[in-house]
């Protein structure tokens, strides 16, 4: 006969295959094995066996199981409670609130607590009359309170404490109208702070009344789904980039040609403008078809070594006319000239190009009385770090956390492919890209790139 331990595997496997519906007919073969166990116990066996099963499963569904398995765990501390209630033992229930009062469990001594109170997860248990029971150190650890402050109070209490911050009480007040409210079993939210979490209630009538609150953190979770989600929007755009290469760029080519040969009538009816018009025109659709097929070709770069004052100055010797024409300065502080970089030099440039060139645009739109653009380079261990900061009109957190994302731009003839391009160059060679701005003191870019 198998372990308790692989029989609560198979539950939650069947679980995350086939669903709720399935998993209960299951469980009514686990639920005698685990008549005689604390409720404790049981919620040290759920955790385990899930962290296990979650281990490979794709970022996407590691939150969606931990939903689903709630119900479960939830179900088996129900059965456990009932089963000793019927055999005259230590009512299993309340089993949270005999830790915390009974000389029987010493809080300091009870393993069981232990294990609540070490759990990844914030747990909360609100007894039928609406005050906190339990709460584990987790749980203090996200509100930001002391655990023993919170105990004993009510849920009008808890969000009146001077200790909680002023984002954390809107988030709490939000939580209980969805939750306690209009009973929705599940919420995700985000914090002042940019962390995810995921809040489950419990509500069945074998808690007597209890409502059993989990809160686990999902940001880890929530990065690597964007990253997922970034990647499989790389792959899109490398087809459409192909696609548009193969269909596109061969009849442009031979319209060009046709054009170039019918110059000589045109200029002689007068027409040449139209002519120039349309190979202007051709060229700069050739020019997004090229943009197109840089981002989705992650050609490996051909690195040498090079000066880094050097590069710098390259690229604003090619701005500076049209900085000063669009009454903006370049300014570019002295750089180390013993520090030099191993990178693709054409890369690279094109990199510095594309943010100097967004920065001068930015501020020719009259919003800035006198723009400026300042370029400096520091070494930071084995890394060297190059600025490129504007105080042009700035973006909000939305803007920034779109930026690097393909086909987003705020400009209206824009691609979205740019920034696109630099971050992945920047990644190919080993270094990050990290951007800073508020709205109205302008942006900074950092680009930090290994020495070696």
């Amino acid at each position: 006969m198998p372990d308790i331990r692989t029989m609560y595997l198979q539950v939650l496997q069947v679980l995350m295959q086939s669903g709720p519906e399935e998993a209960r007919s299951y469980s009514s073969t686990l639920k005698p094995l685990i008549s005689s166990m604390p409720p404790q116990e049981v919620t040290l066996l759920h955790d385990r066996c899930m962290r296990e099963l979650t281990g490979p499963a794709r970022p996407e569904d590691v939150v969606l199981y931990y939903q689903q398995s709630f119900q479960i765990l939830s179900e088996a501390i129900s059965f456990c409670t009932s089963q000793s209630e019927q055999v005259g033992r230590e009512p299993s229930r309340r089993f949270t609130d005999r830790l915390m009062q009974d000389s029987s469990y010493p809080p300091s001594n009870s393993k069981y607590e232990n294990v609540l109170q070490h759990m990844d997860s914030g747990i909360a248990l609100f007894d039928q009359e609406g005050f906190l029971s339990f709460a584990n150190v987790k749980l203090g650890q996200f509100l930001g309170l002391p655990r023993k402050s919170m105990i004993g109070r009510t849920f009008y209490e808890l969000v009146r404490l001077r200790k909680l911050s002023r984002g954390m009480r809107k988030l709490l007040i939000k939580l209980h109208r969805e939750m306690f409210v209009y009973r929705l079993p599940f919420q995700e939210v985000l914090d002042e702070k940019g962390q995810h979490f995921l809040v489950t209630a419990k509500y069945d009538e074998e808690l007597d009344g209890d409502i059993l609150i989990s809160v686990k953190d999902v940001t880890d979770f929530k990065r690597i789904e964007q990253s997922v989600y970034y990647n499989d929007k790389l792959a899109m755009l490398g087809k459409i980039a192909a696609s548009i290469a193969h269909e596109i760029r061969n009849p442009l080519t031979s319209i060009r040609g046709f054009i170039q040969l019918l110059q000589p009538e045109l200029l002689r009816l007068g027409k040449q403008d139209y002519a120039d018009i349309i190979l202007s025109e051709i060229d700069r659709a050739n020019d997004i078809i090229f943009e197109f097929l840089n981002s989705s070709k992650p050609t490996a770069p051909v690195k040498q070594k090079i000066q880094i004052a050097s590069l710098i100055k390259e690229v604003v010797l090619l701005f500076e006319s049209e900085a000063l024409l669009k009454g903006c300065d370049i300014q570019l502080s002295e750089s180390d000239p013993n520090l030099y970089v191993w990178v693709d030099v054409k890369q690279i440039k094109q990199v510095l190009l594309n943010i100097v060139k967004n920065a001068i645009e930015v501020m020719s739109d009259g919003q800035k009385e006198h723009g400026l653009i300042r370029i400096r380079t520091i070494k930071v261990d084995h890394q060297v770090w190059i600025y490129i900061e504007d105080n042009g009109r700035g973006m909000d957190q939305k803007t920034l956390s779109k930026l690097f994302d393909p086909f987003f731009t705020t400009k209206e003839d824009g691609t979205g492919l740019g920034l696109s391009v630099c971050y992945r160059i920047i990644k190919n060679h080993g270094g990050v890209i990290h951007v800073e701005s508020e709205v109205g003191e302008g942006t900074s870019f950092r680009i930090q790139l290994p020495l070696n």
